[in-house]
Order: C-alpha cells, then sequence, then structure tokens
C-alpha cells in the first residue's frame, strides 16, 4: 500500500529480500488485522463487543505496522491490488507482480493462522460459526446480493489504490531537498500516517456492506487458513462469495490506475 512503491521506488535490496519483506508486512498486517476481529467478536474476550470503530482502528494500525516494517524495501503494497493498480498505473515492473503477490498471500495466511493460534481458547469458547469465520475474512451483512457486494468491493479498492497513487505526486509532497528535489515520503515513513487515516475512512464509511476486504491477500488467504485450520465447530468457508474480494479489489485497482493516469 506503499505511496512510494507506487512511484517507482528504486532501492538496492534484492528481489528476494522484497518479497521477504513483503511476506512479513502483510503477515503482521493479518495478524494485528485479524487481530481486532477476533479480539472484538470471540467469546471470552476481554475485548468482545468493543465494536466497529475500534476494529476500522485496528485495521488501520496495521496497515500502518506493516508498512514501517516493509516500506523501506519493498513499498510495502501487503495487497496484490495494489501491486497490480501500480503495474497498471506504470509505476511498478510487472515481471515483479507474481513474487509479490505469492509473498502477500503466504503473509496473510500466515498471519491468519497465528491468530488462531492466539485466541485458540477463545475460538474453542464461541459456538457462532459465523462469528469464527468473520475473524478470518469477510461475508456481506445481507446476502443475496452478489453482484451489489461486488461493486461495494470496486468502489472502496478504487478510493483506496487511487488515493494511494495521489499521495505519490509531487504536488502533494511538500519536503524539498537541498537541490530542490522533492523527497517522496512514502508509507515506511511519514506516508504511513495518512495511509493509515485512509483505511480508516473507507472502513467507517464503506465497510458496512462487506466488511471492505479491499485485500485479496487479507481474504482469500485467511480464507484459505479458515478452510484447513482444524477449528472446533466451524462452518464451511464462504466459497460461494469468496470471488467477490478478489475480483472487485482487482478491479477496483485497474479503474483507479486508469483514472490516475488520465488525471495526472
Amino acid at each position: 500500500m506503499s505511496s512510494r512503491a507506487c512511484r517507482g521506488i528504486q532501492t538496492d535490496n534484492t528481489m528476494f529480500e522484497k518479497y521477504i519483506f513483503e511476506f512479513i508486512g502483510t503477515m503482521v498486517l493479518m495478524l494485528l488485522g485479524d487481530g481486532v476481529c477476533a479480539a472484538t467478536s470471540l467469546n471470552k474476550s476481554k475485548a468482545k463487543g468493543a465494536g466497529w470503530v475500534v476494529v476500522t482502528m485496528g485495521w488501520g494500525f496495521a496497515v500502518m505496522v506493516g508498512v514501517f516494517i516493509a516500506g523501506s524495501v519493498s513499498g510495502a503494497h501487503l495487497n496484490p491490488a495494489v501491486s497490480i493498480g501500480c503495474a497498471v498505473a506504470g509505476t511498478m515492473e510487472w515481471s515483479a507482480v507474481p513474487g509479490y503477490v505469492i509473498a502477500q498471500m503466504l503473509g496473510g495466511f500466515v498471519g491468519a493462522t497465528l491468530v488462531w493460534m492466539f485466541y485458540k481458547d477463545h475460538y474453542d469458547a464461541t459456538d457462532d460459526p459465523d462469528t469464527k469465520l468473520g475473524t478470518f475474512c469477510t461475508m456481506p451483512a445481507i446476502e443475496g446480493h452478489k453482484a451489489r457486494n461486488f461493486f461495494c468491493e470496486v468502489v472502496a479498492s478504487w478510493v483506496l489504490v487511487f488515493v494511494i497513487l495521489v499521495f505519490g505526486v509531487d504536488a502533494n509532497i511538500p519536503t524539498i531537498d537541498a537541490a530542490g528535489q522533492h523527497l517522496h515520503i512514502g508509507m515506511g515513513e511519514l506516508g504511513a500516517i495518512p495511509v493509515t487515516c485512509l483505511i480508516m475512512s473507507i472502513g467507517m464509511s464503506l465497510g458496512g456492506a462487506t466488511g471492505y476486504a479491499i485485500n485479496p491477500a487479507r481474504d482469500l488467504a485467511p480464507r484459505i487458513a479458515h478452510a484447513v485450520l482444524p477449528i472446533k465447530g466451524k462452518r464451511d468457508s464462504g466459497w460461494g462469495y469468496s470471488w467477490i474480494p478478489v475480483a472487485g479489489p482487482i478491479v477496483g485497482a485497474i479503474l483507479a490506475a486508469l483514472t490516475y493516469l488520465v488525471l495526472y
């Protein structure tokens, strides 16, 4: 999710190192993001019932932490939709996208697994299988409206990727070095703060319909974890809905990149 990466950041790090940092950043993002879902939902948790505002803030801070970890090395995309959007916008080589996506998906899976291990006793104490699934991945608030759910994910993801790309526009970067050049502040530096606010804003304003996946690694990877982990009393993993939090963010990211290219 890095504006720095979407400016075509050049570092001395190898691609393997960038993939490792994408993996770790996404893993921590999911550990803290799915962690706040588990903390506020599962029985006998001290945070149960804390509410939607806490969830959206938790996800915002989770992104911030992941960005600080990976931002200076990989640009901290932490999201296949962001990587694809940057590639469409021409600020990232397409050849790097598969490795980024694989690292992000693996990080999402491991992060979700760590949440289950951390809250294992609370999962066992929770009877509602829908609640358990909801700590891993998203499901719509109102079932049976897949076209509208897809639209919601497209719109929310468009906002995410378009604003991240706009963060990298020179006019939005006031810092100047001694040579009069803009110092591109990325998500691994001060840029993490605006993106944290962006994630919170999307969650508070646009998250009520679908749970605002806006990230295939945040939804599909944990959904796979839910499917394979020996979770007591779990339901199916909602595979009939699972394509929406994947396709919606990707379409939204592509539209955001095209919008950026037209306007900037």
